[in-house]
């Protein structure tokens, strides 16, 4: 499958810091790539450099198999979505003018302004000045803006940090449903549950540099204990191996109709980290 992204080496030193360190990574089209660590890893740093807004000390980066020098060509930054901490929203405009404004500049017909604002839970309040929104609102109008025009790459830091739980699910059904119909999505994020429902693949960033890359799937099977819980009558609990020994014990306590549950005692993408780093995801 053709890569969207290809980064090899990349290296970004602020003065004597070395903020990311010979990174390597691929993300190809169609992907939803989680870019996972805590406050200070680099997460931001890097997505600032993929959309050239810093540039990088060292290492070599394509996107759509061309150089970031090509970024700055009109026809390649409407490929491409952002949503960062810098707004740049006009606060004493109404949501739809923002987003009218965005249209014009990427071509796009103002019918498909509410569908972005439906997705986002915003659509009732399309003719609020933006001044008057709260964080969390101009969060959400900020990510419709940056999926306007339908991008074929959409970089996301930190998209749902200031949401509430109703309106975090509706985001994330909306980029699946732009995932679905072909966009890429290089995901920041230090939410391990964001980024078990969202993500193909997941790279943990900690300290500049990446420990592990796979699917989610692959990294608890690789960090699991092989072993079974069972939840049985009376409160009890009973923890086997992933044997014969413990498929028979399993057996038994079925055969008593004493089970209730029976969970693998895989670890979430939390516990992965804290476990190869000591570090919290906070």
């Amino acid at each position: 499958m053709e890569n969207v992204i290809e980064v090899k080496q990349l290296v970004k030193s602020f003065g004597n810091k070395t903020a990311i360190k010979n990174v390597s990574f691929n993300i190809k089209k169609g992907e939803t790539f989680g870019f996972l660590g805590p406050s200070g890893s680099g997460k931001t740093t890097t997505i600032k450099i993929l959309t050239s807004q810093l540039k990088a000390t060292a290492g070599e980066i394509n996107v759509f198999g061309k150089s970031l020098n090509h970024l700055k060509d009109p026809s390649y930054m409407k490929k491409i979505g952002i949503l960062t901490d810098n707004s740049g929203l006009y606060d004493r405009l109404t949501i739809y003018d923002n987003l009218s404004f965005f249209c014009r500049l990427y071509d796009v017909n103002e019918k498909k302004i509410d569908e972005v604002l439906e997705s986002v839970n915003l659509l009732k309040e399309r003719n609020t000045v933006v001044q008057k929104l709260s964080k969390g609102m101009k969060q959400r109008v900020t990510l419709a803006r940056a999926i306007l025009h339908t991008p074929e790459l959409l970089f996301l830091d930190e998209p749902t940090s200031a949401l509430d739980p109703v309106n975090t699910k509706q985001i994330h059904e909306g980029l699946k449903k732009l995932n679905e119909r072909g966009t890429t999505i290089f995901l920041t994020t230090h939410d391990m549950q964001e980024a078990e429902e969202l993500c193909d693949r997941v790279a943990f960033l900690n300290q500049g540099e990446i420990q592990q890359l796979d699917t989610p799937q692959n990294l608890r099977l690789k960090y699991s204990d092989s072993t079974i819980t069972l939840l049985l009558k009376g409160n009890r609990t009973v923890i086997v191996q992933k044997d014969e020994a413990g498929a028979e014990t399993i057996y038994q306590h079925m055969k008593n109709n004493e089970v209730i549950s029976i969970h693998s005692n895989e670890p979430t993408l939390g516990d992965i980290f804290v476990q190869l780093t000591g570090r919290a995801l906070t």
